[in-house]
């Protein structure tokens, strides 16, 4: 297992190399070319750079999240052949500069959704917080609005706002499009990068809905062990896996976290780890990383990627806003820094108990 965090970049992350660096046990960031479109094929140059800044910092690139996938592609529309000409084109540069993790969702429009970036807690800290009841009275195309007033500033991944000015585009995009349409047009997505992936070695880890059930009428399917399950089946190179995010899947509490992992053996890719406190169904608020903290028992968690033989990138996910800081919701750097530590003693603790 290798402790990573994620890094958007220069320009775009309040927390900076030098001091993820500095997190004990930490030896890489998942990071992306964060100002690039969806459909766009990524410059060479560019990733270059990027690669140079986190090497020069004592770091490396373990990872990119995300290479979004143009909605075309999603929908199945005539032109998606183009835009996934231009993702081959992209997965080309990643292998040539020896980058071989690609995190990717396949959700239609919303990447993540939550009704609060910043739910106060009575220890003083915030959170990202979700309850049904409260999106439910949202209107979609205000959806943008609401959130981005509580983002201190920041670009949200997911929910940039050239795309979000096309929202009920994007809706009528999607009014046809079911569970099984956006699963086969995911299959001939993975169909048609594979041989790419295969000959750079490199693995796509599709991440989780977020959170696990469909929102405002949208289709959502990589929501638990079935449908994981079918998408690592339909298309069965080693290459074609997944991120096993424990927030997203962990929405649901009908989720077996543990079972989940130890069922995919071998096409997990990635690893993002982090805590929930379920109130009711539908209504959950983010937490530390603490398995007393929240509704998630981490050392099962943790003991599950171990007893698979997991070695690849994990990293803490979501924290919470602690001590003042102002980022990024969810990726400010104390509780994240907290959260890697956190993670790296529950693995050392297992793996000196499985010797003894």
């Amino acid at each position: 297992m290798e402790m990573t965090l994620r890094w958007y970049g220069p320009g775009h992350d309040s927390v900076t190399l030098t001091q993820i660096r500095q997190i004990p046990g930490v030896t890489g960031v998942i990071t992306t070319l964060y100002g690039s479109t969806p459909g766009e094929a990524w410059d060479k140059a560019e990733v270059a750079s990027l690669k140079k800044a986190v090497e020069d910092s004592g770091l490396r690139i373990s990872g990119i999240e995300s290479v979004n996938i143009h909605d075309d592609i999603k929908v199945g529309l005539p032109t998606r052949d183009k835009y996934i000409e231009n993702y081959i084109k992209t997965l080309e540069v990643l292998g040539e500069q020896g980058i071989d993790l690609v995190c990717y969702n396949f959700m239609p429009v919303f990447d993540w959704t939550r009704s609060d970036l910043a739910k106060p807690r009575p220890d003083g800290s915030t959170v990202l917080s979700y309850d049904q009841s409260i999106i439910d009275q949202i209107d979609p195309a205000k959806m943008f609005e609401a959130l981005d007033s509580s983002s201190n500033g920041f670009v949200l991944p997911g929910w940039e706002p050239d795309r979000m000015a096309k929202i009920k585009e994007l809706f009528t995009l999607y009014q046809d499009v079911d569970e099984e349409k956006l699963f086969e047009n995911l299959r001939y997505f993975l169909a048609a990068i594979m041989p790419t992936c295969e000959k750079y070695g490199i693995k796509m880890a599709i991440h989780p809905d977020d959170p696990a059930w469909p929102v405002f009428g949208l289709p959502r399917i990589i929501t638990g062990e079935a449908n994981l399950h079918r998408m690592c089946d339909m298309v069965p190179s080693p290459c074609n896996g997944v991120t096993l995010c424990t927030g997203s899947l962990g929405s649901n509490p009908k989720n077996d976290l543990p079972a989940i992992i130890r069922g995919l053996k071998g096409r997990i890719h990635f690893g993002h780890v982090r805590n929930l406190i379920h109130h009711a169904p539908g209504k959950f608020d983010e937490a530390a990383h603490l398995s007393s903290d929240g509704s998630f028992d981490m050392y099962e968690i943790m003991k599950a990627f171990y007893d698979i033989g997991f070695d690849g990138p994990i990293r803490p996910d979501h924290g919470r806003a602690i001590w003042g800081e102002v980022a990024m919701p969810g990726y400010g750097l104390y509780d994240r820094a907290l959260g890697a530590t956190y993670l790296n003693g529950l693995w050392e603790a297992i793996g000196k108990s499985q010797t003894r």
